[in-house]
């Protein structure tokens, strides 16, 4: 095996890959990279059983020559030593070589490393993954999804079910759900498509897989396959494979948590809002789940205070656009609301209440399919 690289290619494909590659894992040849060289191009792949991501580097692309002088072969290099190498090397090429006996030789300027690489052909198979349950969406999208969604996954092992983002197809719509129980955060976009689309009821992606995922793919208009199997699902960029096991288990039945009518709509400017809780929240570390409490008063105002008897208290008054209904005192945790406004991507909120013991709801003003629930606190 023997090729010439340019060294930002190979660095930006060594960290894609080193996402799926745990220091924990009970099969040894996983905690290196495997690097495939054939004239097409290099591809390396990293994965940890649960998650596996392949990177792909083609010879050439829009005319820039990315690898030369290539004799294909396949070799498993140590995780812990290889991307540093490649992170620290002093020129913009890099020249790797094996010999029969698995040592393989990089060079770079003057620089001159020799590591002992393990036999590709005990890397574990990845699965190849034939399914007519495929659609694509642009990549942005798909970003845009997981960040409105995967930050209410539960971190909490005891229903694992709930570590992951729940996935569904129906009507034409895609949507992704996440709760821990305590709050949902939920997304929902229409799927463009010539071709007719899979229909999806329900698969669970663990919210690690997604969180990585999200890193890994570009915000750009680029479409991304999704291939969704019995217990895998495969996303795909036009040079990156990143597959994920899918969770086991029923995803409880979250529709009907969501309040069907309101007591007390709040209209505010989100940013005000974030700010005020933020600043309430600073007195509130000491309680258990941070809690502050929001109260409306008359003129569209609304009180924002939190009080630590050891520390002290805080309280502010913003000024909402309009309140509509019922009188209203409420707690909840500052930082599961911060959260929430952060992940809504939109100047006014609404915020609907249906009692001080009820969950509420917080959407965009101008866009329905963004939902987060909050559960409040007991306090009062």
């Amino acid at each position: 095996m023997k090729f010439v690289i340019q060294r930002d290619q190979l660095m930006n494909s060594v960290q894609d890959v080193m996402k799926a590659i745990s220091s924990r894992t009970t099969i040894p040849i996983l905690s290196g990279i495997k690097i495939e060289v054939s004239y097409e191009g290099i591809k390396l792949t990293g994965s940890d059983s649960d998650i596996s991501i392949e990177s792909f580097i083609p010879v050439e692309e829009n005319g820039v020559i990315y690898v030369e002088q290539i004799e294909p072969g396949s070799i498993v290099l140590q995780a812990k030593y290889f991307p540093e190498i490649v992170r620290k090397l002093p020129q913009k090429t890099v020249e790797m070589e094996s010999d029969t006996n698995l040592q393989v030789t990089i060079r770079s300027g003057s620089a001159e490393f020799h590591l002992n690489g393990l036999d590709a052909d005990e890397y574990p198979q990845l699965p190849q993954l034939h399914t007519e349950n495929s659609f694509e969406i642009p990549s942005d999208l798909l970003k845009g999804l997981i960040k409105q969604t995967v930050f209410a996954v539960s971190t909490i092992e005891t229903r694992p079910i709930l570590t992951g983002v729940n996935m569904s197809i129906e009507d034409g719509s895609l949507s992704f759900v996440a709760t821990d129980s305590h709050r949902l955060a939920s997304r929902k976009i229409p799927l463009q498509s010539e071709e007719s689309l899979p229909q999806i009821s329900s698969v669970v992606v663990p919210g690690r897989s997604l969180n990585e995922l999200n890193k890994i793919i570009e915000d750009s208009q680029d479409s991304i396959e999704i291939s969704v199997t019995e217990n895998q699902i495969l996303f795909r960029t036009q040079h990156v494979f990143f597959l994920s096991r899918l969770l086991d288990g029923n995803y409880p039945e979250t529709s009907r948590l969501i309040p069907e009518q309101s007591k007390t709509i709040v209209y505010s400017p989100t940013k005000e809002l974030l700010q005020a809780i933020d600043r309430a929240s600073l007195l509130a570390k000491e309680s258990r789940n941070n809690v502050v409490r929001f109260q409306t008063k008359d003129g569209n105002q609304v009180e924002i205070s939190s009080n630590s008897p050891e520390v002290g208290k805080v309280e502010e008054e913003i000024t909402a656009k309009s309140i509509e209904g019922e009188e209203l005192k409420i707690s909840f945790s500052a930082k599961y609301m911060m959260d929430a406004l952060k992940a809504i991507d939109s100047d006014q909120v609404k915020i609907e209440f249906t009692g001080a013991m009820r969950p509420f709801i917080i959407r965009p003003m101008d866009n329905d399919q963004i939902l987060q629930l909050i559960l409040p606190v007991r306090t009062y």
